[in-house]
């Protein structure tokens, strides 16, 4: 789609296959207000149309495929693609965080992301399990201190292991897996990698996709060196103690969560709203919920 901030993609029938492509959940909805609206007198508006890249299947570069960032979308798209016989080569490296943080194969997901933060998430649900409702239960008072040092331990081995199996799983799938980072040349079918040394060389392909994700924006304001983002917070070897998070959006309050639930003393920094952009019901509640577990701290 000419744009694509929202999914799924949806396709029109006008033949008996779907052939004309409207767009993400946004473009989708654009489509319809224009249609169902009482002023509408056009239902056209540009569509994306494919165009020939040139490929050959006989051609001398020394893969078919270079994906560019080994987190779902890329790891996903070269097995894939492989599966169907295509060479393919990963590249993932991990730029250090501002706090110096970095991490192996897998993305945000695995190393900075969903997998440690349900983690963390569930250590904090078995601490107020054991400190509010255990003895309910008839349990007796099962209160005690959490140690982060075996939290952090235990989390950090667990992602290290997914590591080892992502790398596993490449070599078995024959994909080629460069810790590497790439750079593009001014040819359209070369590039530039460097490796954690600073050795340069280059690699060419048919076809490339830039799967790279993104990465928390740093503070720019005064003393803003001396944060840490969600880059940093699953791997602190101690514990963040009394923490400031700033913005209101979903990682920001993930975090407060976790960090409450686990009894640390946490505040959220809010501009206007929690969540914007997101359903205002369910926002609401979400802002009532924290509201009230943060007062209880």
């Amino acid at each position: 789609a000419h744009t694509h901030t929202s999914s799924p993609f949806t396709w029109m029938e006008t033949t008996p296959t779907a052939n004309t492509l409207v767009g993400g959940c946004d473009d989708t909805l654009a489509w319809c207000k224009a249609f169902c609206g009482p002023q509408s007198t056009s239902t056209s508006s540009p569509v994306a149309t494919h165009v020939n890249d040139g490929y050959k299947k006989d051609h001398t570069f020394d893969y078919d495929l270079v994906v560019i960032g080994g987190g779902s979308g890329g790891l996903a798209t070269s097995k894939e693609a492989a599966a169907h016989g295509a060479k393919v080569a990963v590249l993932d490296f991990v730029k250090p965080s501002q706090a110096g943080t970095s991490w192996g194969l897998g993305g945000t997901c695995v190393n900075v992301g969903c997998i440690p933060k349900k983690l963390m998430h569930n250590a904090a649900l078995i601490g107020e399990t054991l400190g509010h409702d255990a003895k309910a239960f008839g349990f007796g008072d099962l209160t005690t201190s959490h140690n982060w040092e075996d939290m952090r331990e235990n989390v950090q081995n667990h992602i290290r292991g997914l590591n080892f199996k992502y790398r596993v799983t490449l070599r078995e799938q024959e994909v080629t897996y460069l810790n590497k980072l790439g750079k593009f040349t001014s040819d359209p079918n070369t590039l530039e990698v460097t490796d954690k040394k600073g050795k340069v060389s280059t690699i060419t392909a048919a076809r490339f996709l830039v799967a790279v994700g993104g990465r928390p924006t740093n503070l720019d304001c005064e003393g803003g060196e001396l944060a840490i983002s969600s880059d940093d917070i699953f791997s602190l070897e101690k514990s963040p103690g009394k923490t400031l998070c700033v913005g209101a959006s979903y990682i920001s309050l993930e975090c407060a969560g976790f960090l409450n639930g686990l009894g640390l003393d946490t505040t959220v920094a809010v501009r206007s709203i929690l969540l914007r952009g997101f359903d205002r019901e369910i926002a609401e509640k979400v802002s009532e919920r924290s509201e009230r577990a943060l007062r209880k701290t």
